[in-house]
């Protein structure tokens, strides 16, 4: 008798693993640079102080007040004087029923400038406040 040979392979057919595994690595790092990305920043960059019970505040829609190491103030990263940042905190509270502000200070800044600013935020009326930090370096063992 004649052996006819079989039109299948003697080989089976296996998953390749390792491109997945590559595929996978690079769609959790764009997801993460693109999460990153897409936080709004409304101050402008600046060097925040330290601090050890700081926690995270929800970001949803915030206005930014800065003070930079100058003693300069900032609106939504509008350079404004301080007549204008009161006048502009007033017209966020008459127009919102319940504003949030971040407070962003140098840590060069003078303490007086980051207390009028406080001030102005609270005569305007603006009860949601948080004051943004950085949180300490972790200590080494």
């Amino acid at each position: 008798m004649i052996r006819i040979p079989s039109p299948r392979t003697k080989r089976r057919a296996r998953i390749e693993i390792i491109p997945l595994i590559d595929i996978m690595f690079f769609l959790l790092a764009t997801f993460m640079i693109v999460s990153v990305a897409m936080i709004k920043n409304r101050g402008i960059p600046v060097n925040l102080p330290q601090a050890g019970t700081g926690a995270a505040e929800e970001r949803a829609e915030f206005t930014s007040v800065t003070v930079n190491k100058d003693g300069d103030y900032y609106f939504n990263k509008e350079r404004v004087s301080f007549a204008e940042l009161e006048q502009r905190l007033l017209e966020l509270k008459s127009s919102s029923a319940e504003p949030r502000v971040f407070l962003n200070g140098d840590e060069s800044a003078s303490v007086q400038s980051f207390i009028s600013a406080l001030d102005a935020i609270r005569k305007a009326g603006i009860v949601k406040l948080a004051i943004e930090t950085k949180p300490l370096p972790a200590p080494k063992n």
